[in-house]
């Protein structure tokens, strides 16, 4: 606590997030956006205050006076969030969006709009913007053009801010304050570009909000969900769209960097990169709900990164890229901040590009065979490709590597990597002869057996009656809960049934899955971890395939009270209910997305 007894960090939880298909930004319910990189997701920070609290820098709207409460919440079925600010005097309202007018805009100019309207009584609100630009590595110099204008620079980025009030500088900080009555508004616009001046009275403004929510619900509206959990599955659709990068059509994992999967614990990775494991999956999802525009658009960008030409080992893919399909930056931390509640090192860049995660391959494989179901259809091109890639696993399948979880330790034999491989072969082999598409089938069924064969003899425990994480050892692991969900075991079959079982007994704590037992460090790294979300999902899913739907039901509701307050989750919860790590994280929302289709399908109408 500081000294004015405000916490110098709000709760990970706390935080709504807004963006334009390029980057993103976190708002936190006092009214502080506390992140917001620029002008991709992956560019250098802004605003960083939730990863140093005193020199990330922040843009703060605050209510000057009397006892005052917050809530926050999202215009219906769109990503402009509002932040109510409550006391005796009066209430104002704070309108957070990045604009979006349509698809694909070639005119579109990234900025952030504040807009604050008094709704009741009287109230003083403040302004306050203090950046730090380059993660808080760079100064920066504040230009006042006008009274309403300012320009701040600071390493290769210029930003300009407007306003219809007047704005104050002193010491590189810009300020204002003002008093509202019931209807009058004030507004705030920071962008790469000059703002034009119509832009920023107050009928202006309220139209571009207007403009916004319509995009927003002009996408969302291609939903074809119908069941029961309609809000939690489209506030989780709207946060997948958040995170694609709509120029190059990617999906990034997440839009934050460092967020601690333990607080004070070092494993705080960056995650502002396209997993092609991650991105897999949401395309799944986006599928499941109808969004097939989304999901050619990722298609393009996968293909492309076939064209690329060999990765380092001679792999046909990395397990991750930058937006615009490069090698991600090497990892290194930022020694001069402090980390979210002092968790260090502060990481960006992300060391686990260079790993072997064999499981990607299937992830991929089966996304392309729903989407080949589901979507547009498959390319010729794209065919071609994925039979080099399979050419590629045959020759590579039967070795040890990192897996789903990017162990930081030696590398092993997952039992997931080859039930991935599995998959991966199984579903080529549907494609071809569901479309005639020409292959080396006969190869790719002995492959297929063999690996099937390797997982029951190698992979099964007989003594725990359960599959195991690895072939040198008897851990378990909750990526297996997906035996059933990738058709490799009927969900009755009593090898998964009892591999359940164990699960539920080792790694399960009131509807919250553990990944593995983290407790041994066996992973290569100290410390521990929450319950991954992710996996809590599949928990439901799982249930809901072995016929256990009440079970099921009730863990899914149970899950839906760890979101916070906007429908969001982060990657892990605490064992006190806490959001851990990177938010919002777009694996989570697609399980959830998933869990939800499927145990609608079950229940019935």
């Amino acid at each position: 606590m500081s000294d004015d007894d405000t916490p110098r960090y709000l709760p990970i939880a706390d935080h709504g997030v807004i963006g334009d298909l390029r980057t993103a930004a976190l708002v936190g319910i006092s009214g502080s956006i506390d992140w917001f990189c620029c002008p991709r997701f992956d560019s250098p920070s802004v605003f960083g205050s939730l990863l140093d609290a005193d020199g990330g820098g922040s843009w703060d709207v605050s209510m000057v006076d009397g006892l005052v409460s917050t809530k926050q919440f999202y215009l219906p079925d769109s990503n402009v969030l509002v932040t109510r600010f409550m006391s005796e005097d009066g209430v104002a309202e704070v309108q957070d969006l990045m604009p979006l007018a349509k698809p694909k805009d070639p005119d579109h100019r990234t900025r952030i709009i504040r807009r604050i309207e008094c709704v009741r009584g009287r109230v003083r609100m403040a302004m306050r913007l203090h950046p730090a630009f380059d993660y808080g590595r760079a100064a920066h110099t504040t230009s006042v053009v006008d009274d309403t204008h300012v320009t701040l620079s600071g390493g290769d980025l210029t930003l300009h801010l407007a306003s219809d009030v007047p704005l104050e500088v002193s010491d590189d900080v810009v300020t204002a304050r003002v008093r509202l009555g019931v209807g009058e508004a004030a507004t705030f616009s920071l962008g790469v570009d000059e703002i034009p001046d119509d832009e920023i009275d107050s009928d202006s403004s309220e139209h571009i909000i207007h403009a916004t929510v319509r995009f927003w619900q002009s996408w969302l509206g291609q939903s074809n969900y119908r069941g029961r959990w309609r809000e939690m599955v489209h506030r989780s659709a709207l946060a997948l769209k958040l995170m694609t990068h709509e120029p190059t059509g990617a999906i990034v994992a997440s839009v934050t960097t460092a967020l601690p999967e333990e607080i004070g614990g070092e494993r705080n990775w960056d995650y502002r990169y396209v997993w092609i494991r991650d991105a897999a999956f949401s395309l799944y999802g986006l599928l499941r709900l109808g969004f097939n525009d989304e999901a050619a658009a990722f298609m393009g960008w996968l293909t492309r990164r076939f064209s690329d030409g060999d990765t380092d080992g001679g792999r046909p893919l990395r397990l991750m890229y930058t937006i615009d399909g490069e090698s991600p930056p090497q990892e290194k931390p930022l020694d001069h901040w402090e980390g979210y509640r002092g968790s260090r090192p502060v990481n960006v860049g992300n060391e686990a590009s260079n790993q072997l995660q064999l499981d990607i391959y299937g992830e991929l494989i089966d996304s392309v065979y729903l989407f080949n179901k589901y979507g547009a259809g498959i390319s010729w091109n794209s065919w071609h490709e994925l039979c080099g890639v399979l050419d590629w696993l045959t020759d590579n399948w039967d070795q040890p590597d990192e897996s789903i979880w990017e162990v930081r330790s030696e590398s092993q034999n997952f039992v997931y990597s080859r039930l991935m491989c599995w998959v991966a072969f199984e579903r080529m082999i549907r494609m071809s002869r569901q479309r005639g598409l020409p292959g080396d089938v006969g190869t790719w069924m002995k492959t297929r057996d063999a690996i099937f064969d390797q997982i029951m003899q190698k992979g099964w425990d007989a003594d725990r009656e359960s599959f195991t994480q690895t072939f040198e050892s008897d851990r378990l692991d909750a990526s297996l809960l997906l035996v059933p969900a990738v058709k490799l075991l009927s969900p009755t079959d009593p090898r998964f049934l009892s591999t359940l079982k164990a699960i539920e007994e080792q790694l399960v704590s009131d509807s919250l899955v553990f990944r593995y037992d983290s407790s041994d460090h066996d992973d290569g790294l100290s410390g521990t971890e929450g319950t991954f979300s992710l996996c809590s999902f599949w928990y439901v899913e799982a249930l809901t395939r072995v016929g256990r739907r009440p079970d099921a039901r009730l863990a899914m509701e149970k899950m839906f009270t760890h979101a916070n307050h906007l429908g969001l989750y982060a990657e892990q919860v605490g064992l006190t209910g806490e959001q851990l790590g990177n938010f919002p994280q777009a694996f989570t929302h697609l399980a959830l997305i998933s869990a939800a289709y499927n145990l609608d399908r079950e229940l019935g109408d």
